[in-house]
């Protein structure tokens, strides 16, 4: 909030004035004290919420898009931001920035970033201690930003994490006069559930937590129709269902761009690196080769197949189910199969990274390379479009959400073997787009099916891109012109 101006400041000394001669004219000189007291806050308090909800010109054009996370790491936010943009609202982004976000929302002039700090709680004492004062330093943090902040038309907020933020925004709209609208991604409580089991008090307060402040909100977006019938039943929340779609970024990458970002990559990582002689009229990577005479590239046939997954190394993705499978791949080849070798990309970041680098480093893989890289924003989507087959390991929480990582997988045409859960049957169709397994064996078995013909695009692998090609839905801007634009522009 920006600072009192004169006329304002005039304006309180002025009331604080006329409220004490009130006071003194009706009770005389020996009034009590806490009465005088009681009108002086009364009166410091209806000016301070005036101002909370003084309105100007371009109130209605301003938006807070709001995530308790990384900026980075939360493109369907990012796309938020761009889409509100693009219809000339000003967007104050609210977030932690431990991640670049993408270039775009950077460029954006009408887009400013407003960083929150990730508190810790006190580091001492019992865990429930450390999560209640968590949980307060988030909540005062958020009341000093939000409040401090150019009143806002509407507050657009990410759930989860929604602990404690739906409650602070929605309080804050209250004060403000604002719209509050929450998009529900999944249910933070069965995230949390994950790691410490449904019965646990913490999860049955934060269940408690988002059945009692999601209703509250002016309206509701959530990812699957699932999720939308869901909210209905057992929550008595109306809620918009908003497919993720691909943005523009997210295609086919030409092979110029592959070969420039397998070139960057080999410099970090061995796996990329051409491992035969130098030759000095062409530049090569495991993958492609670029004569320096024309430029022109190309890809070799004796290339290894590129498979590719994304992952925030958390407890709702088991890659252990891609390393036994990758195992069982090797043995393939061991035992004869005519399959070509594989370099694996795990890219992302999260808590369980180490925990799997270290079950990697273990394995002993003579035809399988497996890599982690860490890809600015720029860079993932080319990858994505340079990649053979993407495997993805989201296992929903609820049961109800779905993987973000392959709609864009999907926008890139890159099918996809995809572990099963409820309504994922809504994304990946199996044997169009992709294959759906169970296990590590049945993930292991779709690997060698895929790949025994690569290569060829004639195979299924060859089909399942060839029908991502001629089913392309809407692209995220058309789906979010249709579905939140007439939730933002409609009258109050």
């Amino acid at each position: 909030m920006a600072p009192l101006d004169t006329g304002t400041a005039r304006l309180t000394v002025f009331a604080l004035i006329a409220a004490l001669l009130a006071v003194f004219s009706v009770t005389g000189t020996n009034a009590p004290w806490p009465v005088v007291c009681l009108t002086v806050i009364t009166v410091l308090v209806s000016l301070w919420w005036r101002r909370l909800r003084q309105r100007d010109g371009v109130t209605e054009r301003r938006v807070c898009v709001l995530v308790l996370g990384d900026i980075g790491r939360s493109p369907r936010m990012q796309y938020h931001a761009l889409s509100l943009s693009k219809h000339g609202y000003t967007v104050t982004f609210v977030g932690y920035l431990d991640t670049k976000p993408h270039q775009d929302v950077l460029r954006e002039e009408k887009i400013r970033m407003v960083p929150i700090a990730e508190v810790k709680g006190v580091g001492v004492g019992p865990k429930a201690l450390t999560y209640a004062t968590k949980v307060i330093m988030q909540c005062l943090q958020l009341l000093y930003v939000l409040l401090r902040m150019e009143l806002q038309s509407q507050i657009l907020m990410q759930n989860p994490p929604g602990l404690p933020g739906i409650a602070v925004a929605w309080f804050v709209c209250v004060l403000r006069g604002s719209r509050f609208i929450v998009d529900w991604h999944n249910y933070g409580y069965t995230i949390m559930a994950l790691s410490h089991g449904q019965r646990h008090p913490v999860v049955r307060l934060a269940k408690w937590y988002e059945h009692f402040f999601g209703p509250l909100a002016t309206h509701n977006l959530c990812v699957t129709n699932a999720m939308k019938d869901d909210l209905q039943k057992n929550w008595g929340i109306k809620a918009t269902t908003l497919y993720d779609r691909p943005a523009s970024i997210f295609r086919e990458a030409p092979l110029k761009l592959q070969h420039e970002l397998f070139m960057r990559l080999a410099n970090t990582y061995p796996q990329f690196q051409h491992g035969g002689s130098e030759d000095v009229e062409v530049e090569r990577t495991i993958f492609s080769a670029r004569d320096l005479a024309d430029n022109s590239v190309t890809l070799g046939t004796e290339r290894p197949a590129l498979l590719l997954s994304s992952t925030s190394w958390t407890e709702d993705e088991d890659f252990s189910i891609l390393l036994k499978a990758l195992e069982e791949y090797e043995g393939f080849i061991k035992e004869g199969a005519s399959l070509p070798p594989l370099v694996c990309a795990i890219t992302g970041k999260g808590p369980q990274k180490e925990h799997y680098r270290k079950l990697i480093d273990s394995l002993h893989l003579e035809h399988v390379k497996i890599c982690t890289p860490w890809l600015e924003a720029e860079d993932y989507p080319v990858l994505l479009g340079s990649a053979d087959l993407g495997v993805c390991l989201h296992k929903s929480s609820s049961g109800l959400d779905l993987p973000m990582k392959v709609v864009d997988m999907f926008g890139c045409c890159l099918p996809v073997c995809a572990i099963h859960f409820d309504c994922l049957h809504e994304l990946v169709k199996h044997e169009e787009n992709g294959l759906i397994f169970r296990d590590s064996r049945e993930l292991a078995e779709q690997l060698e099916s895929l790949l025994s013909e690569f290569p060829s695009s004639e195979g299924r692998l060859g089909l399942f891109r060839r029908n991502l090609r001629t089913s392309r839905g809407q692209r995220w801007d058309d789906n979010w012109d249709q579905n939140v634009l007439p939730l933002i522009t409609a009258p109050r």
